[in-house]
């Protein structure tokens, strides 16, 4: 599997990012997500997520990486 935007092969981890809202995978590498994670909330299998892998370190926020928590707060916060 490759990434929509850059080509790049994706890892497990980045192969199984699915949305929340259509249930599709998006199909993306953790670089490219980088630049729409504020705006895509998502499911993410952490448990897949390899911290040998060439991801840059300001894409990881490892108390935030979790698309999903994101999400129970805007949930509290925006409505």
């Amino acid at each position: 599997m490759r990434c929509y935007c850059c080509n790049k092969m994706l890892s497990d981890f980045e192969a199984t990012r699915k949305s929340v809202h259509t249930n599709e995978y998006l199909d993306m590498c953790n670089k490219c997500y980088a630049t729409i994670s504020d705006d895509l909330l998502t499911y993410e299998r952490t448990d897949l997520y390899d911290e040998d892998e060439d991801y840059e370190e300001e894409e990881l926020d490892h108390n935030e990486y979790d698309s999903f928590s994101r999400m129970d707060n805007r949930v509290d916060n925006d409505y």
